[in-house]
């Protein structure tokens, strides 16, 4: 069966980013970050567990928490709804963007209000009761209504979780909106705040979770890692996507795939990420494979998902292998929100035209100049979506 092709017409452009993340709060402190090379992951105690985290900085912690002492409404929500509302504030300010104007918003998240839900299942075991807005602000659709209310949006208002790629997904669905006509702006992105005692347990069950040692917690993408390395990361990235191009244009959005595959296992893609290649075949469309200079690779730091990947790039690429890296080696894996995290490192790796690389990957190809940009994200049962984005001038 050949592959599909999707033509992206009209053109539809990234005119802002923004996220909250271990790497900060600003497009600025994020480059900052990313250009000191040194990952931000941390030992902390999380009720009475001790794991490898990576937080938010303590000044953005205290900004989130600003937000939610700003309205009485706020104070309930939980804090995956408090880092969309943080980013999506910036987003729009950076895209020009007013309250009252018509634009969709698609903000999902793999866990929802992970930190809620545990908080009130403890007091339901303990008192078999449960408060009034335990209901309310733990549903899924929680985080773009509250978004569209404080933003006072008039567009469509969605919510998903297809776990890892639920920030990715989201990009599909603006861009499905777009070239459909029914709105000409959508905000996109994911939120998750995972970094919970139970979460924790959950990832340790499955025998993913790093318990290493040494200078590097997580070793995401490192071919030569012997044990599985993941490291949960806390954190919100959205973009606002726009047809067209301005002057405020960031980057194009220039290929799209999306590809399921078979259960192997309930958390696991086949060994050669089948799902990868479909995607990322989609996403080339009429590109050749020379056109990539870099691929952001999802790599959550699990031995069979980071080697399946690379298969995948590798039976994609064949002999023009692009540069490689990612984010999760430094700031862990941010479930929903991690694909979007991976755009921004993308559109500002387009912007500065420098490559970020991993650190602890040897004698890794360097790409010689930076026009476009492919980025991989999938989730449990083999979800995957691939994204080029490239230069608003190439």
């Amino acid at each position: 069966m050949p592959e599909i092709q999707i033509a992206l017409k009209p053109t539809i452009g990234i005119t802002a980013i923004a996220s909250i993340s271990p790497l900060g709060g600003s497009l600025q402190k994020t480059w900052e970050s990313y250009l000191a090379s040194k990952h931000l992951i941390k030992k902390e105690l999380l009720g009475a567990t001790s794991a490898w985290v990576a937080s938010i900085p303590k000044k953005e912690r205290l900004k989130i928490e600003e937000i939610r002492a700003s309205n009485s409404k706020y104070d309930a929500l939980d804090e995956t709804v408090l880092y969309a509302l943080s980013t999506c504030r910036e987003a729009v300010k950076m895209a020009g963007w007013k309250s009252g104007d018509r634009f969709g918003i698609n903000i999902g998240s793999s866990r929802g209000a992970t930190g809620l839900f545990e908080k009130y299942h403890e007091e339901f075991i303990k008192t078999q009761n449960t408060s009034t807005l335990s209901s309310p602000t733990t549903t899924l659709g929680n985080i773009a209504s509250w978004v569209s209310h404080d933003l006072g949006a008039q567009g469509p208002t969605i919510s998903h979780s297809i776990t890892c790629s639920t920030a990715l997904h989201a990009v599909l669905n603006g861009i499905a909106w777009i070239k459909a006509g029914l709105t000409e702006k959508f905000l996109v992105g994911g939120s998750e705040a995972p970094l919970t005692p139970f979460t924790i347990a959950q990832m340790r069950a499955l025998k993913i979770y790093s318990e290493q040692e040494d200078q590097y917690p997580s070793r995401a993408m490192d071919p030569n890692q012997k044990h599985n390395s993941m490291v949960l990361g806390e954190g919100a990235s959205v973009a606002c996507l726009e047809s067209g191009i301005s002057k405020k244009t960031l980057a194009l959005i220039e290929g799209v795939g999306y590809a399921t595959e078979p259960l192997e296992h309930n958390v696991s893609i086949s060994s050669e990420a089948i799902c990868f290649q479909k995607s990322m075949k989609m996403a080339l469309g009429n590109l050749k494979p020379e056109d990539i200079d870099i691929v952001v690779m999802h790599a959550p730091g699990t031995l069979k998902g980071d080697s399946s990947e690379l298969k995948a790039i590798e039976r994609t690429f064949g002999k023009q292998l692009p540069a490689l890296t990612g984010n999760k080696w430094m700031i862990g894996h941010t479930f929903g929100a991690s694909g979007m995290l991976s755009v921004e490192l993308a559109v500002l790796m387009l912007q500065h035209q420098q490559f970020i690389p991993v650190p602890f990957l040897q004698n890794a190809k360097k790409p010689n100049r930076i026009n476009r940009v492919l980025v991989n994200a999938v989730g449990f049962g083999g979800n995957a979506v691939s994204i080029i984005v490239k230069r608003p001038g190439e």
